[in-house]
C-alpha cells in the first residue's frame, strides 16, 4: 500500500482535527511541530494560556493536549496512515507531551476510530439543559468501551451514584463561586461579542444555570451585571459517566484526554450531546471524594451526556506549525 505524502492539504487535515479538540475553559494550551526526516508531528504544552488556581498541576492541560492528539489520531488514519503515538518522549524536554508518528498501514491494519474522522468537526460541548430521554444502554456500552480502548475507564452510575457525584460537583461550584480569585480567573476566559480573540468561551456558548439547582453547571460570569443568563429547568434525572485511571501520572492524564475525546466522538456519531463538569477535580478533597473507596480510582473528569439541543460553538485559532523543531513555520 502506498503511504500518503505529508503534503500542506494533509497537514491541514491533520491540525485543524488536533484543534477542534475540547479543552479547558478553550485555553487550547497546545503547538504542533514537525520532524520531516521522521515525519513526526510533535504535540507541546502551550505555557501561555495557564490556569493556576483551577489546574494547579496541569493536569486538565495534559487531558487537553490528549484529546489533541487523539483528534490527529483519529485524521491520520482517515488519510490513511496508521499514527503510532508515544507519550513523553523526551524527559529532557517537558513540554513535549507526544509525537505522532505518520507511519505505513500493515495490510488490514485500518484503526477502527478513523470511522471518528466525521464526528470531530460536529463534537461540541452543549450547556444547554437536555430532555431527559435517557441515552440506550447499547450508546453508554460503547462509550465505556472506547474509554477502556484507551487504558481508562468510564463508569456509568445509577441514580443514587449520580446524585452522590451531582452533590461533590455542587460543592466544589459553591467554594468557586465564594473565591473571589478562582471567579474572575473562571470570567478572564469568557469573550464577549465582537471579540477576535480565538480563545476562551463565547457568551453564547455558556448556556444558562439550573434553575431548580439541581444541576451544577458552571457560573463563569459571577455577578457581572448583563451576562448572565435566566435560569432554566434541566433534565430532572441527570446522565452523567466518571472518566478514570488506574494511576495518576502525567501520561495517565494524557491518556486519559485521548479517552474522553474518543468517548466524545462516539457520542457524537449517536447524535448525543455532552458536557463536562469539571469543578470536583479542582478541589483535592472533593477529587478524592469523587473516587470510590472500594478500589484505586483516579478521578478525572464527570461527563454529563443526554439528548437535547447542540449549544454554541466556540473558535479556535488558526491551526499552524510552530518553528520549534522544523525549520520555517508552516501556516
Amino acid at each position: 500500500m502506498q503511504t500518503p505524502e505529508v503534503d500542506a492539504a494533509a497537514l491541514e487535515t491533520l491540525l485543524s482535527a488536533a484543534v477542534a479538540a475540547p479543552s479547558i475553559h478553550n485555553t487550547q494550551p497546545w503547538r504542533f511541530g514537525m520532524d520531516p526526516l521522521t515525519r513526526a508531528i510533535e504535540v507541546r504544552a502551550d505555557r501561555r494560556r495557564p490556569l493556576p488556581l483551577a489546574d494547579p498541576e496541569r493536569r486538565a492541560l495534559h487531558m487537553s493536549v490528549g484529546a489533541a492528539v487523539f483528534n490527529l489520531r483519529v485524521a491520520a488514519a482517515h488519510l490513511g496512515w496508521g499514527p503510532v503515538v508515544h507519550l513523553l518522549p523526551d524527559r529532557g524536554d517537558p513540554d513535549l507531551l507526544a509525537t505522532v508518528h505518520l507511519t505505513a498501514l500493515e495490510p488490514g491494519g485500518r484503526p477502527s476510530y478513523r470511522a471518528l474522522y466525521e464526528a470531530v468537526e460536529r463534537r461540541h460541548t452543549s450547556r444547554m439543559p437536555f430532555t431527559g430521554r435517557p441515552v440506550p444502554e447499547p450508546i453508554t456500552t460503547e462509550m465505556i468501551t472506547a474509554a477502556r480502548g484507551e487504558h481508562a475507564h468510564l463508569d456509568v452510575p445509577d441514580i443514587v451514584g449520580t446524585r452522590r457525584l451531582l452533590r461533590l460537583t455542587g460543592a466544589a461550584e459553591t467554594r468557586n463561586a465564594g473565591h473571589p480569585a478562582r471567579t474572575a480567573e473562571a470570567r478572564a476566559w469568557i469573550s464577549t461579542p465582537g471579540d477576535k480573540d480565538p480563545y476562551g468561551i463565547p457568551v453564547t456558548a455558556l448556556g444558562p444555570l439550573e434553575a431548580a439547582g439541581r444541576m451544577p453547571m458552571r457560573d463563569f460570569t459571577g455577578q457581572v451585571p448583563g451576562m448572565r443568563l435566566p435560569a432554566l429547568r434541566f433534565e430532572r434525572h441527570a446522565q452523567v459517566a466518571l472518566l478514570w485511571t488506574a494511576r495518576d501520572r502525567p501520561e495517565d492524564w494524557l491518556r486519559a484526554g485521548q479517552a474522553l475525546e474518543r468517548v466524545l466522538l462516539v457520542a457524537t456519531v449517536h447524535g448525543v450531546r455532552t458536557s463536562m463538569l469539571h469543578q470536583a477535580m479542582e478541589w483535592p478533597d472533593l477529587r478524592a471524594a469523587v473516587g470510590s473507596p472500594r478500589r484505586r480510582c483516579f478521578p478525572q473528569l464527570l461527563i454529563r451526556f443526554g439528548y437535547g439541543p447542540e449549544g454554541g460553538r466556540t473558535p479556535r485559532a488558526a491551526a499552524r506549525l510552530t518553528a520549534d523543531r522544523c525549520g520555517a513555520g508552516v501556516p
